[in-house]
C-alpha cells in the first residue's frame, strides 16, 4: 500500500473508531509494521491532523476534524450497492474484501435513511461467481498495472502449448467465467489477451515500463474494434 493511501486509511480508521486505537491494531489492519504506523501518525500530526494519544495508549481523532463529506442521492447509493455486489462475481479476493470496507465507510458517513439502503439487502447481483485463478494473483496484476511493472508468466494457450512470457500489464477485464489480462507481450511484440485460468505461474520482475502504460492503452483502445472480430489471443 502506498503511503498516501495508508495515511488516508489511518484517518478513516480513527474517524470510525469509538475508542483509542493502538498502532499495533492499525498495523495489523493495514498489513504493515508498527514502526511504519508511528511514522505515519507523526506525518499526519505534522500536517495538522488533530490526532491525539501515544505509544501504549492508542490514538484518537479529535472531534471536529473530518474529510469532505460524500453526498449521494438514493439512486447513486443504489448504484454503489449494486456495483459492490458485482465484485462478488470477479474471483478477486482482495477486491471483495475492499468492497466490504467501502460499504462500511459509506454507511458510516451517511445519514440514517440512506444508510438503511446499504443495509436493506434489497439489491443483488446474481449469476456465476468466477473462482479465483490458481496460478495468478489478481491483486498482484492490479498492482503491476498501477506501478507499470513487468510480469513473468508461465502460460498455456487454448491448444495446451506452454510458453514463458514477459508482459507489460495494461488492463484487467473481469468476465463471468474468468479474468483476462490485457498486456504488451514482449515475445509477440504486440498486445495480447491472457486468460487468468491459463496462467500456471506469475511473478513480479524487477523491470518497469514507467511512462509507457498510457500510450500502450491508447494503442489497445484504438485496435480493440478491429481485434474484436478476429479473436486475437496470446
Amino acid at each position: 500500500m502506498r503511503k498516501a493511501s495508508r495515511l488516508f486509511e489511518i484517518i478513516q480508521i480513527l474517524r470510525l473508531a469509538v475508542r483509542p486505537v493502538t498502532a499495533a491494531q492499525i498495523a495489523e489492519n493495514l498489513e504493515v509494521t508498527v514502526r511504519s504506523i508511528y511514522r505515519d501518525i507523526a506525518a499526519l500530526q505534522a500536517m495538522r491532523v488533530p490526532i491525539e494519544g501515544g505509544r501504549g495508549i492508542g490514538y484518537i481523532l479529535r472531534p471536529g476534524f473530518d474529510l469532505p463529506p460524500l453526498m449521494f442521492s438514493i439512486e447513486e447509493t443504489e448504484a454503489i450497492v449494486l456495483a459492490l455486489a458485482l465484485l462478488e462475481r470477479t474471483g478477486d479476493e482482495e477486491l471483495k474484501e475492499a468492497a466490504k470496507r467501502v460499504n462500511q465507510k459509506i454507511a458510516g458517513a451517511m445519514p440514517p435513511p440512506l444508510r438503511q439502503t446499504l443495509r436493506s439487502n434489497a439489491l443483488h447481483a446474481w449469476g456465476t461467481i468466477a473462482p479465483p485463478p490458481s496460478g495468478l494473483d489478481l491483486a498482484m496484476v492490479r498492482r503491476a498495472i498501477r506501478d507499470e511493472q513487468k510480469l513473468l508468466l508461465d502460460y498455456r494457450d487454448e491448444f495446451g502449448r506452454a510458453s514463458e512470457r514477459t508482459i507489460r500489464p495494461l488492463a484487467l477485464i473481469y468476465y463471468s467465467a474468468t479474468a483476462v489480462v490485457v498486456a504488451w507481450c514482449e515475445l509477440r511484440q504486440a498486445i495480447r489477451n491472457f486468460r487468468a485460468d491459463r496462467v500456471e505461474n506469475c511473478e513480479m520482475t524487477k523491470e518497469h515500463f514507467r511512462g509507457e502504460g498510457d500510450g500502450l492503452r491508447d494503442l489497445w483502445v484504438r485496435g480493440w474494434r478491429a481485434n474484436a472480430g478476429s479473436g486475437v489471443v496470446a
